[in-house]
């Protein structure tokens, strides 16, 4: 799978975990250099407190973009140490 925005590969891997129609990404397949820290914090009942990163490619942004949960609950321990991605970022069959 690959997560694309803004013409750029951001993640690319065959190891994603899908939760709730979205691809988890490994951490470690996720170019870091399009990430920029966020303070945006969202709670699920299940998965925990999510952390945020924006995007930014060629000077463009995209707020929140992608997602992850830092200390995963136990019911969702697969997501741990992967990132997510939305708000415009298309995740395709590599």
């Amino acid at each position: 799978m690959k997560a694309i925005w803004n013409g750029q590969v951001i993640a690319e891997s065959d190891d994603t975990v899908i939760v709730e129609g979205n691809h988890y990404f490994p951490r470690g397949s996720v170019n870091s250099v399009y990430l920029r820290p966020s303070a945006t914090h969202t709670v699920c009942p299940w998965k925990g407190t999510a952390s945020y990163h924006t995007l930014e490619v060629d000077g463009q942004v995209n707020p929140d973009a992608a997602w992850f949960y830092p200390e995963p609950k136990e019911a969702a321990r697969m997501v741990a140490d992967r990132v997510a991605f939305w708000r415009g970022v298309q995740v395709t069959p590599g």
